[in-house]
């Protein structure tokens, strides 16, 4: 969940080896855009940076490398699966517990170099896989995985949970021969907990932080894959979204990130929030690799029902529709509110509209958030009702203490002093309050809420569209566990969270060294086209900058 998109919008939000981060308080820092520093690639050398010399980390044997960089590596005989890995853990090692302290992972496997020695093993038998043999990477600590890693969603009061199987998609991931490096941090509860949540923090795994400016949080609530994937601690990652989570992390982050049609991956074996609403999805650096941990991960699962809706839908390589003129005749509603605004997101809008036009496309302005008011706090009020439910499902299969959402609100009130140290479990505690599901306030509020789809649906055939664009998410917040997250004025996360929708986001530049992204959304089961307009868009701009982990935004 993006909290922040709630407070916007006026709803709500929007070897085990556990790594233990220190929480930080709540940072006095002023937002980025109030005091002038250059806007350019290079603004953080503008800034102080006591967090450790430049070299120790951005020089990186496998800084920014792709998935087909690395299986190049292995082909060659100049790396292995096992020494990928390897460097990867060192990485982890002295930029996420140490040097700048991101505590993006919760925990790393036990299993990791021994899955790696294997592949490597079959490599050399003459089997690999797929592109995903002996590549590291990281998932989401919401996520279950049926060995000696816990599946916690961040919250102490999960502590112990070892799920008996993997989920639908971890199982898809050993299939494509991946390595498992460990879990990654994110806002606890996926940040359906509280109305003052701060993005990234959870009592298991503390702050993470924004690899770019280290005193801001690098969004919610995908927080740790996001900052992982943009620190270079592996090469991909999956994060999970119900409004936001994907996007909104990796727009703040610099990467890509998709959230897929609900129903293109399945969710069993996710801690769930919304049967409506929920995915997993790919982040990474480059269209390209997101394509490719998007296609290996397809597939009807019997334990979730939506995933039927794929069958001919789905493809195993998305990488085939990456043509590099997907914008060339194509028509493109751009968000016309986001044309107001911050002026120097505004400004970085206008130059992502006018790639837009150089690679052949037609711009059309539509106001589709303005469409949307109607729904109002229908959204919210399904999440409770199905976030109660799911959890309760979930939680009653589970080797978790808690058997009920109450058990866990139970178990925060016994330990406030650890489980909520800087805020409460409003979220949590008003879900429970919730019905069942014949509930005629849920059913009026999902008739409400999926109405999106509707909207969408008419403007895009109104006006003739391929796809509707704007900016994906504000610049990344102070951490500020005082006060909570605050709105930095802009949101594309909604529309297509609530219709169950695609949504690609890409690097569109930087706002005194913040990334801010560029979304590209559509109806369902359009990756395909989604993914070759983000690919094209992509090429002509190059918009991808790597972090320079900076302790703090210093005019």
């Amino acid at each position: 969940m993006n909290r922040r998109h709630f407070l916007k919008t006026g709803s709500l939000a929007g070897m085990a080896i556990p790594i233990l981060a220190i929480p930080v308080l709540a940072v006095g820092c002023e937002p980025a855009d109030e005091k002038p520093v250059p806007s350019s690639a290079s603004s953080a050398e503008e800034a102080k940076d006591t967090s450790g010399t430049a070299a120790a980390l951005t020089e990186f044997e496998l800084l920014e490398a792709t998935i087909d960089d690395l299986q190049q590596k292995m082909q060659k005989g100049t790396h292995t699966s096992r020494s990928i890995t390897e460097l990867y853990l060192r990485r982890i090692d002295h930029i996420d517990k140490n040097g700048p302290a991101l505590h993006a992972i919760i925990e790393l496997s036990p299993d990791a170099l021994t899955s790696a020695d294997e592949l490597d093993k079959e490599r050399k038998d003459g089997k690999v896989r797929g592109p995903l043999h002996g590549i590291p990477l990281l998932i989401k600590d919401n996520i279950d995985t049926g060995d000696n890693m816990m599946t916690t969603a961040g919250a102490l009061a999960m502590e112990g949970n070892k799920a008996s199987r993997d989920a639908f998609i971890v199982h898809r991931l050993r299939e494509a021969g991946a390595v498992l490096l460990g879990k990654t941090n994110l806002s606890e509860w996926a940040n359906f907990r509280s109305e003052r949540s701060t993005s990234g923090w959870s009592s298991r795994g503390g702050q993470t932080r924004c690899p770019y400016i280290l005193d801001r949080n690098p969004s919610g609530s995908s927080a740790g894959s996001g900052a992982a994937v943009a620190a270079n601690l592996c090469v991909v990652a999956i994060g999970t979204e119900t409004n936001g989570s994907i996007v909104s992390p990796s727009s703040v982050n610099g990467l890509v990130g998709i959230k897929p049609t609900v129903g293109l991956w399945s969710r069993s074996g996710i801690i769930p929030i919304s049967a409506t609403q929920d995915t997993a999805g790919p982040m990474a650096r480059t269209v390209r690799d997101a394509a490719i941990l998007l296609g290996a991960l397809t597939g009807v699962d019997e334990r979730d029902p939506a995933t039927a809706k794929s069958v001919g839908q789905s493809s195993k390589d998305y990488t085939t529709f990456l043509t590099g003129k997907g914008l060339t005749g194509k028509r493109i509603g751009i968000e016309k509110s986001f044309l107001q605004g911050h002026e120097v997101v505004v400004g970085l809008y206008q130059q992502a509209i006018d790639v837009l036009k150089k690679q052949g496309a037609e711009i059309v302005e539509v106001e589709l958030l303005k469409s949307l008011d109607f729904i109002g706090h229908a959204e919210f009020t399904v999440l409770q009702y199905e976030f109660k439910d799911g959890l309760n499902r979930y939680l009653a299969g589970a080797r978790a203490k808690p058997k009920t959402l109450t058990d866990v609100i139970a178990f925060n009130k016994a330990n406030q002093s650890r489980a909520m140290p800087y805020f409460k479990q409003e979220t949590l505690e008003s879900s429970d309050k919730k019905s069942g599901l014949d509930s005629k306030e849920y059913t009026d509020a999902l008739k409400k809420s999926t109405g999106s789809r509707k909207v969408i649906d008419d403007i895009m055939h109104e006006h003739r569209l391929d796809a509707i664009c704007g900016t994906t998410n504000g610049t990344a917040c102070c951490i500020d566990l005082v006060d909570g997250d605050y709105d930095t004025g802009f949101s594309f996360s909604s529309p297509a969270a609530m219709a169950g929708y695609p949504h690609i986001t890409v690097p569109m530049g930087l706002v005194y060294g913040l990334p801010v992204g560029f979304s590209f959304m559509a109806g369902p089961y359009q990756e395909p086209a989604l993914l070759d307009m983000a690919y094209s868009f992509e090429q002509a701009s190059h918009k991808r900058v790597p972090p320079t982990f900076v302790k703090a935004f210093i005019p």
